[in-house]
């Protein structure tokens, strides 16, 4: 599971320097009112990317800093760490991503990420992958029309996501067509100017018709005609050395001669001495070399020609290759290649009318196609919102509010936008590679309320408790793996607070879940019970966070219900809650 491991905070309101290990599935936080449970919250919307307030950080030290480390799994570590990378920064060798975020009494703000200095939108990047915070005062993720749709299309189910594919490949295909079109009609003179010279330096290499590594080859060539004499001289003096010839006499006997007399010497005394045997074979060997060289000189000697019409012609046509590279490469490889390049760009750069309607074709063709394309997944969306309504209402009458009712409007984005307009079942939209919806989800409070988006729809308590059921329903289908609840249970008790606290649990089978709450119901669920406590002991009150199990985790349920840690009846009550947890939580 991926998870915020640990997260440190330093010099942020009550808060002077504590840390809060945490750990996968359900995180509690309590504490006294004013104890700095909140400060926890904050500390978090800092660490990925939210609005400083100069006015929470300590006079001393005089900034304050929030420190997080993040381990992430599968897609959301794959796209997390790719972005961490491309921005300079680096994962831990154990895959870990180190977060830190420092604000001045002053309002100056830094943050780090992966070791290294970042933007704070940095953070806010990593945070909108990993973190989702639900919170009365927090920018909640699903408030935003963007997050909502995107939810319901991984709510829908993996045909949805296939046919979601679809309609952005072909969508991108028709853009890409229609904006080639585009540009073609409206830079036509440009084009055709950049065409006329493009064919002017084709027609100029063509005539020529340079050959890959010609240059070379006429370089070599016109040494040896340019020194052929010298060359003959030397290699016929050469030939007569090892091989004999006019000049070869008993008194200076060529080299192949000299090789035969002496391998023949030592072959008559091998018989004595097998040495001299090996050392005869060897020089048999040498003659053979010799032998070779002799022939291939007189090979050299039949393609030497000292023409000066060839020469003439070589040198026009080292002239010819110059002339090339001066206007168009370094090399005449590079006038090649540049010719190459040309006959692409001149395809690129086509206007003429067949072309032009070809493209348009393509384009209508393509249309029609994101249109079909963009219809059905707006017909799939409307059944999976029907889905998704249904089984949040069912969570909502769990968790104290009975009467509310969930719903998910799937509507036509109007035309007239930036986007491009396209009829779709209809209906004239505008279309994103995401489709022609706009979709939001509604909340009618009881019956016969009006039907009002969420954040206008439901107060600060009911809004987390509906966040925590719409986060119910989309587990497992992907989104933020830490959920962050804050007043989750605002106004709510008994065997409400019960279901809170259940449901609490089985979101943290997939997730890391974190939840400031002064419910004993739901606290007595958690994996992890994190309490705030004040230290008053000082000139100035502070508070620190500490992990409680066993013993202490009833005297803190204790607290919670009656405000008596020491209470026999007190505690005999919270080991009862949380011995009723545990058996719901196998459940």
């Amino acid at each position: 599971m991926a998870v915020l491991e640990e997260l440190r905070i330093t010099g942020l309101g009550v808060i002077d320097d504590t840390t809060l290990p945490l750990t996968g599935g359900m995180n509690v936080i309590t504490g006294e009112t004013g104890a700095g449970k909140t400060m926890v919250v904050t500390g978090l919307g800092l660490l990925f990317g939210g609005r400083a307030d100069a006015g929470r950080v300590r006079a001393q030290p005089g900034r304050a800093v929030v420190e997080g480390r993040l381990r992430l799994q599968g897609r959301v570590a794959d796209a997390v760490h790719a972005r961490i990378t491309e921005a300079g920064g680096e994962p831990d060798e154990d895959g870990s991503v180190l977060l830190s975020r420092t604000v001045t009494v002053e309002g100056r703000s830094r943050a780090h990420v992966g070791g290294r200095s970042m933007p704070v939108s940095m953070l806010g990047e990593v945070g909108e992958q990993a973190v989702a915070v639900h919170g009365q005062s927090d920018q909640l993720r699903l408030l935003r029309p963007a997050e909502q749709r995107a939810a319901l299309d991984r709510f829908a189910g993996p045909g949805h996501e296939k046919l979601l594919d679809a309609l952005r490949e072909a969508y991108t295909g028709w853009r890409r067509v229609v904006d080639d079109l585009a540009d073609r009609r409206r830079n036509a003179r440009e084009r055709n100017q950049e065409a006329d010279l493009l064919r002017l330096g084709l027609d100029e290499i063509t005539r020529v018709d340079p050959q890959p590594g010609e240059d070379d080859e006429l370089k070599t060539e016109a040494q040896r005609l340019e020194h052929a004499e010298g060359l003959r001289t030397a290699a016929q003096i050469a030939q007569q050395c090892v091989a004999g010839g006019a000049e070869a006499t008993d008194e200076a006997p060529d080299a192949a001669a000299l090789l035969g007399t002496a391998r023949r010497t030592l072959e008559a005394q091998s018989g004595t001495d097998p040495a001299l045997g090996e050392l005869a074979a060897r020089l048999e060997e040498a003659a053979t070399l010799v032998t070779d060289v002799s022939a291939e000189l007189s090979a050299y000697l039949a393609t030497l020609d000292a023409d000066p019409a060839r020469l003439q012609h070589v040198y026009e046509r080292r002239a010819a290759l110059r002339a090339l590279t001066r206007k168009y490469a370094d090399d005449v490889d590079g006038v090649i290649a540049w010719a190459d390049r040309a006959r692409t760009r001149l395809s690129d750069l086509d206007t003429s009318d067949d072309l032009l309607d070809e493209l348009e074709r393509d384009g209508q063709r393509l249309a029609v196609e994101v249109a079909d394309l963009a219809g059905r997944v707006s017909v799939s969306r409307q059944e999976a919102a029907v889905r998704f309504a249904d089984q949040v209402t069912v969570e909502l009458a769990g968790l104290a509010m009975p009467h509310a009712r969930i719903e998910v409007a799937v509507v036509p984005r109007p035309a007239g936008r930036a986007e491009p307009t396209l009829s779709v079942n209809g209906v004239e939209v505008g279309v994103t590679s995401d489709g022609g919806d706009e979709v939001e989800l509604r909340l009618l409070a009881h019956p016969g309320a009006p039907s009002l988006p969420l954040q206008r729809g439901a107060s600060g308590g009911e809004l987390s408790r509906v966040m925590l059921a719409i986060e119910v329903v989309f587990a497992g289908s992907g989104g933020p793996p830490t959920l962050v609840f804050d007043e989750v249970d605002a106004g709510v008790g008994g065997q409400a607070a019960v279901e809170i606290g259940r449901r609490l649990a089985r979101l943290a089978r997939s997730h890391q879940v974190l939840v400031v709450t002064h419910l004993p119901q739901v606290a007595a669920f958690a994996d992890r019970h994190l309490v705030v406590a004040k230290d008053t002991g000082g000139a100035v009150t502070t508070s620190g966070v500490r992990v409680v199990e066993d013993t202490e985790r009833a005297r803190e349920l204790a607290r919670m219900l009656a405000g008596l840690p020491d209470s026999d009846l007190g505690i005999a009550h919270a080991e009862e809650l949380l011995a009723v947890a545990a058996k719901e939580r196998r459940l």
